[in-house]
């Protein structure tokens, strides 16, 4: 990155995990470690060095690493619903990270996600979700069969939609409710509740690409 305190900082973390972990692996990988650590650190042996005792928290990071991963998470199921291989760029803009704590970590999540800088000229965001305060616009011209694409989405939300259904009529029998082991109940329910959450999930997607 050409920033010198943050290569100082990368280097004092890897060192000190690394140390750590030697430690720690010492005991069931005896001789490897002690090889490493030696060769590493210049001491004579790791079954010198004292046991780790780490205590160090760091609430803002914890926060900020946390808000990176439900973000990539989401995008990815996001990425999956719209029906783009894993590996598969698409041209993305993040809309709004400049203002969150995630600025800095935009071009770790381009990579995580295989989202490409947009070319502001051609640039058509057919899809688009907004999570951790991020509004994260795809343009899926040339990568997604976008009629093929509602034609599934819409199947998947007819197959929810009939399985919401039955389960409800299910639930309002009483002689279901009743006589069926409370296990067997509770499977429906928490079946509704899964349909219920595929007919929000699906209803938004066919929503973004209208």
């Amino acid at each position: 990155s050409g920033d010198d305190a943050a290569a100082r900082r990368t280097r004092g973390v890897l060192g000190f995990v690394l140390d750590q972990t030697l430690r720690l692996l010492h005991p069931v990988m005896p001789f490897v470690t002690d090889e490493l650590w030696s060769a590493l650190t210049g001491e004579d042996s790791v079954m010198m060095a004292a046991w780790p005792t780490y205590s160090f928290t760091d609430p803002v990071a914890e926060a900020e690493v946390g808000s990176v991963m439900r973000l990539v998470t989401e995008i990815r199921r996001f990425r999956s619903d719209q029906g783009l291989r894993p590996g598969q760029r698409v041209p993305a803009r993040l809309a709004g990270i400049a203002a969150t704590p995630l600025a800095g970590h935009e071009a770790g999540i381009r990579s995580l996600l295989r989202l490409t800088s947009p070319e502001d000229d051609g640039f058509a965001a057919a899809a688009a979700l907004t999570v951790e305060g991020v509004t994260v616009e795809l343009d899926l011209a040339g990568t997604v069969d976008l009629a093929a694409e509602r034609a599934r989405l819409d199947k998947d939300l007819a197959a929810a939609r009939k399985d919401a259904t039955a389960m409800i009529a299910k639930l309002g029998n009483p002689a279901f409710t009743g006589k069926a082991p409370a296990d067997v109940v509770a499977k429906s329910r928490e079946r509704l509740a899964a349909a219920e959450a595929d007919i929000a999930r699906l209803a938004a997607r066919l929503a973004t690409l209208a």
